[in-house]
C-alpha cells in the first residue's frame, strides 16, 4: 500500500509539472505574442479627432491615439522646469498635462528614461488634471477649447509661477496663478473679477481624468490601484476592476482630497479645506475608451458686479514618498495624504516595518543589509519562543528511537500507541505542538514585509550587493546558465524560454532559500509515514520554484532568517547532544564524522 501511495504521489507531481509545461507553451506564450501584436497594432493608430468638452465638471474624453509629440505640439505651452519634474502647462484649457518624473527612470539602467506620469488628452491613456469653473446657462466660463493668454513667466519652477488670464463677453476676467515647488505639489490659485453689470454664480471644480489603463494595470492583487481619497473621514478606495462595473461613488465632505493612483503615483486633487464639497469617482465611455475620473466639485458662490472670489487647489502629481505625504499634511492641512500609500490591512505591522526600515537605511545606506537587521531584530523579539519550540524539537529527535520502538510494538493498536507515545512526550517534557510556533508567528511578520516591499517608492530601485540592483524585483539570475557563467539568453530560448525564465526561473538567492529550508527540514524529527517524508523532502523544492518569483528583498529576508533559525537550533542540538545535518556534512568534509557533544 506504501508503495502504491508513493507511485500515486511521484505519478501526480510529474504529471502537474507537464501540464503547467504544456500550458505555458502552447497557450500563455501564444496568447502573449497575440496581445503584444494586437498593442502593436493598437499603438499604430494615429487617427487625429478633435478634443471637445462641454463646461463645467466634463468626463472630458476622447477615442483618438495621436502620437505624444503631436498631441503636445497641437496646442501653445509653458514649459515646467524643477529639480523633480519637467513637462508642460497646456495653454489650451491651461492644464497641467504633460508631466515626466526626472528623479525617476523606467529601468535600473541610469540611462533608460524618467518616469512618464501625466500625458495631454488625445494621446493613448491619456492622464492630466483639470482645474477651473462651471455655470449654469453662462456663457464665456472657459473649458477644455478655451486658449488662456500668459500674462507672466515662461517656465514654471519653484518660485517661478505662470500667471494666465482669459476674459468672457459677460464680464467676467478668469485669472489663473499657478505655482510649483521643488518636489511634486502644483498651487492652482484662480481668481474670477466680475465686471458685468449683473451677479454671477459659479462654482469651482476640479479632476483628474485617465483615459484607457496601460496593459497589465489595475491587476495588481496585493496592491490599491485605482480611485482613492479621503473623504468623509474615511479612506475611500475603489479598484479599477470595481470601478469599471459600479460606475463610481461620490461623498459629501469639507475636508479631503480625491485622486487616481497607481502602485508608486499618485495624482491627488485638495480644494480649500474646511469648504464643503463633493468628492466623486465616476466613469464614462467615449468612443469605445473608459475615462476614469476622480473629481471634487465646490459650494456654488455668487459674485456681485465689481467685486471678485478667490479659490485655490493644491494638485499633487509624483512618487508616494512617506515623509513627502506627511510633510504635505503638516505644512497645507490635506488630511491623510500619506494613507495614499497602500499599508493593507495589517497596517499595524506595515507601517512601524517601514518606519524601522527607513531608520536603519538611514544609518547604513543600503536597504538590503537594512532588511538584515530587521530580520536580526525579529529573531530577538521571538528568541525566547523560537527557543522553546528548538528545545522540543530537539528532545523530539532524541527520543526518535524510542519512538519507533513503540510504533512497531503498538503497531496494530493505533489507540495504545497513541497512548505510549503521549507518556513518553509527558516523561521527556516534549510538546509536539510547539514546533510550529515559530513559522507561525513569523508569517504575519513576512507578510508586513512582502507589502512594505511591493508598495514603498522606496524601494523600488534599491540595490544591494552584486548583481541585485533591485530588492523590489525578482532575483535576475537563472540557474539555467549557472547565474550568468554561461553566456546563454535563457529568455530568448524558442518554446522553452518563457517557461525557464518565468515560473521555473529559479535565480541565486532562490537556491540559497531552497537549500536553508532542506537543512531547516533535515534538522526535524522525520515524520512517521514514508509518504509524508517523502512529501516534506520535496517541500523545499516545491517552496523554491513558489518563491523565486517573489521581490528578492524577501528571499534576503527569508533565507537569512533561515541561517539565524539553523544556528540557534544548532546550538540547541550540540548542547543536547544530538545529531544533526550539519555534523554530518562538516564530517563529510573533513573526512570523518564530527564528533557531538
Amino acid at each position: 500500500m506504501q508503495n502504491d501511495n508513493t507511485r500515486n504521489t511521484i505519478i501526480f507531481v510529474v504529471s502537474a509539472v507537464l501540464i503547467m509545461i504544456l500550458y505555458q507553451v502552447f497557450y500563455l506564450e501564444p496568447a502573449s505574442k497575440r496581445a503584444e501584436a494586437a498593442r502593436a497594432q493598437e499603438q499604430a493608430v494615429q487617427a487625429a479627432q478633435p478634443a471637445t468638452t462641454s463646461g463645467g465638471a466634463p468626463a472630458a474624453g476622447q477615442a483618438a491615439s495621436l502620437p505624444r509629440e503631436a498631441a503636445v505640439g497641437a496646442s501653445p505651452r509653458a514649459r515646467i522646469d524643477t529639480p523633480s519634474l519637467s513637462g508642460s502647462v497646456s495653454l489650451r484649457g491651461a492644464r497641467i498635462d504633460d508631466l515626466f518624473l526626472k528623479n525617476y527612470r523606467q529601468s535600473v539602467d541610469k540611462r533608460s528614461p524618467p518616469v512618464e506620469l501625466l500625458r495631454p488628452e488625445g494621446v493613448q491613456h491619456a492622464w492630466f488634471a483639470d482645474i477651473g469653473w462651471t455655470g449654469q446657462n453662462l456663457a464665456g466660463v472657459p473649458n477644455a477649447d478655451t486658449v488662456w493668454t500668459l500674462v507672466s513667466g515662461d517656465t514654471l519652477a519653484p518660485g517661478k509661477p505662470l500667471v494666465l488670464r482669459t476674459q468672457a463677453a459677460s464680464g467676467l476676467t478668469f485669472t489663473r496663478t499657478i505655482e510649483v515647488d521643488e518636489e511634486f505639489m502644483f498651487s492652482v490659485t484662480d481668481t474670477v473679477a466680475n465686471l458685468g453689470g449683473a451677479p454671477v454664480t459659479l462654482t469651482p471644480y476640479g479632476q483628474v481624468l485617465r483615459q484607457g489603463l496601460p496593459e497589465g494595470l489595475g491587476r495588481n492583487q496585493i496592491v490599491h490601484e485605482g480611485a482613492i481619497g479621503w473623504l468623509d473621514d474615511e479612506l475611500r478606495l475603489q479598484k479599477y476592476k470595481a470601478w469599471r462595473e459600479k460606475g463610481g461613488e461620490s461623498y459629501s465632505t469639507n475636508e479631503g482630497w480625491v485622486g487616481i493612483t497607481d502602485k508608486y503615483w499618485l495624482t491627488a486633487l485638495a480644494p480649500q479645506q474646511g469648504q464643503p464639497f463633493k468628492g466623486e469617482f465616476r466613469l464614462t465611455r467615449v468612443g469605445g475608451v473608459e475615462i476614469y475620473d476622480a473629481n471634487f466639485v465646490g459650494r456654488p458662490v455668487t459674485i456681485a458686479p465689481g467685486r471678485q472670489i478667490t479659490a485655490t487647489t493644491h494638485f499633487f502629481a509624483g512618487a508616494k514618498t512617506v515623509p513627502l505625504l506627511q510633510k504635505y499634511q503638516k505644512t497645507l492641512g490635506i488630511p491623510e495624504l500619506d494613507r495614499a500609500v497602500d499599508w493593507g490591512f495589517m497596517f499595524i505591522l506595515t507601517r512601524p516595518m517601514f518606519y524601522f526600515l527607513e531608520f536603519i537605511y538611514r544609518l547604513v545606506s543600503n536597504f538590503g543589509i537594512a532588511i538584515l537587521l530587521l530580520t536580526v531584530a525579529v529573531k530577538l523579539v521571538f528568541f525566547p519562543l523560537a527557543n522553546k519550540s528548538y528545545e522540543s524539537i530537539t528532545k523530539m529527535k532524541k527520543v526518535q528511537p524510542q519512538v519507533e520502538e513503540l510504533r512497531k510494538k503498538f503497531k496494530d493498536d493505533p489507540a495504545k500507541q497513541q497512548q505510549e507515545l503521549m507518556a513518553l512526550y509527558q516523561r521527556e517534557k516534549i510538546n509536539p505542538l510547539t514546533g510550529c510556533l515559530p513559522v507561525l508567528v513569523q508569517i504575519p511578520v513576512f507578510y508586513a514585509l512582502y507589502k512594505v516591499l511591493t508598495v514603498t517608492i522606496e524601494m523600488r530601485h534599491a540595490p544591494f550587493f552584486g548583481w541585485v540592483r533591485d530588492l523590489s524585483d525578482r532575483d535576475p539570475t537563472l540557474i539555467w546558465n549557472l547565474f550568468g557563467i554561461i553566456p546563454w539568453d535563457v529568455a530568448a530560448t524558442p518554446l522553452l524560454g518563457g517557461l525557464l525564465a518565468g515560473p521555473l526561473g529559479i535565480g541565486a538567492w532562490a537556491s540559497a532559500y531552497g537549500f536553508t529550508m532542506w537543512l531547516t527540514t533535515a534538522m526535524n524529527p522525520p515524520a512517521p509515514d514514508p509518504v509524508q517524508q517523502r512529501m516534506f523532502q520535496l517541500m523545499p523544492l516545491i517552496f523554491m520554484f513558489i518563491m523565486a518569483p517573489f521581490a528578492v528583498g524577501l528571499l534576503i529576508y527569508w533565507t537569512w532568517s533561515n541561517v539565524l533559525s539553523i544556528l540557534q537550533q544548532y546550538v540547541i542540538m550540540r548542547r543536547f547532544k544530538v545529531d544533526n545535518p550539519i555534523d554530518r556534512l562538516l564530517g563529510k568534509l573533513g573526512g570523518k564524522p564530527k564528533a557531538v557533544g
